[in-house]
């Protein structure tokens, strides 16, 4: 059974996309551009994330040894990303597509007001029939406020544009059972429902250029596929990988989609680490959050306000012994709130509109 989705995330991880060597390798390259063309002239919207600027600038300059990695690496991939985007926009045009860069940080996806902007520039250039070549501006992102990886960016990009499908190319099959390497170890083609702890089988080594490991993908992986969109993990290096995964041909893993959220809250789920404020509430108010009925969080089931926020900062509720209960926009502030703590009949802090649970 095919997979019929109509706007698709590709993500091109470093190690399908570099050589042994640390050069890019550009007949693997030539050879998923190809099939991302034949994708889109069936009518899809495609966009890619693409690792790659670092292995671009090695192939252009050699940068001596005295400089630290994070220098290295700003020199590499500021040379190297127009050395990326160029190799990109000249497989295309064979192809009659135009495809555009955008650079991206971390702090883009914090404040509302970017994240908008951002979703309506990916927005026209897919009406306009142009391939966004999304990556993280290396150059300007210093370690903290890195991505955790491509992963993690992809994973953003497919819930702002309420992607139906992602899929993170590397070079292995998928998500095993066990160490790849090891006999008896197979890959876990399907994954859906519950929450799943990968760390207990899933090998945490590194590839040897990315920045990401199994742990990082399966866990985005997850996330992504509780907001709704398909998350496949396929080997990048075997011929024709994007067509064989979207006609479901080839063994790969795949986290089947959960329920559908709405925009405002997929922006909410990936916030985590921008919260402000942190919100103790209690188990009678935990209950009714978490259950199937859609319940805002009033005053009356707040323990105690923990750190100051304002009006709309995104929150960090927690319940009566620390454990997050979820995410949400505050709808005042925190000096508000502890007037309110315990009182009946006043308005929610978090509206059920604005509120992410997690787990």
């Amino acid at each position: 059974m095919a997979f019929n989705y109509q706007r698709i995330i590709i993500k091109i991880g470093s190690n399908v996309f570099t050589q042994e060597n640390g050069l890019p390798d550009l007949e693997r390259i030539e050879h998923l551009v190809g099939q991302i063309a034949a994708i889109k002239k069936q009518g899809k919207e495609v966009i890619l994330v693409s690792s790659g600027a670092v292995a671009s600038g090695r192939s252009l300059i050699s940068i001596s040894e005295k400089y630290d990695a994070i220098a290295a690496r700003q020199l590499l991939a500021s040379i190297g990303q127009v050395k990326l985007i160029n190799t990109y926009s000249h497989l295309f045009e064979r192809f009659d597509i135009l495809c555009s860069q955008v650079l991206v940080t971390k702090e883009d996806f914090r404040d509302r007001m970017h994240y908008l902007n951002m979703k309506n520039c990916l927005e026209l250039l897919l009406q306009h029939q142009v391939i966004p070549v999304v990556n993280e501006n290396d150059v300007v992102s210093v370690t903290e406020l890195m991505f955790t990886d491509n992963d993690e960016l992809a994973g953003l990009i497919a819930s702002m544009l309420n992607a139906q499908a992602l899929i993170v190319l590397t070079n292995v099959d998928g998500i095993y059972n066990g160490d790849p390497k090891a006999p008896g170890s197979a890959v876990i083609e399907e994954v859906s429902g519950s929450v799943v702890d990968f760390a207990t089988f899933v090998s945490s080594g590194r590839s040897q250029f990315g920045r990401g490991g199994m742990i990082t993908k399966s866990t985005m992986s997850q996330k992504t596929a509780q907001l709704g969109i398909a998350v496949h993990i396929a080997n990048g290096t075997r011929d024709n990988i994007l067509t064989d995964v979207l006609e479901n041909k080839v063994i790969h893993t795949r986290f089947v989609p959960n329920k559908i959220a709405s925009g405002k809250k997929k922006w909410i789920a990936h916030s985590e680490k921008s919260a402000t404020g942190i919100v103790q509430v209690n188990d009678g108010a935990k209950a009714a959050l978490i259950s199937n009925k859609a319940t805002s969080l009033l005053p009356i089931g707040i323990i105690k306000v923990i750190t100051d926020f304002k009006k709309g900062d995104i929150i960090k509720l927690i319940d009566e012994k620390n454990k997050s209960v979820g995410l949400g926009i505050a709808e005042y502030g925190a000096d508000k709130a502890r007037e309110r703590i315990g009182v009946k009949n006043q308005k929610p802090l978090v509206h059920y509109d604005y509120l992410y649970l997690q787990g």
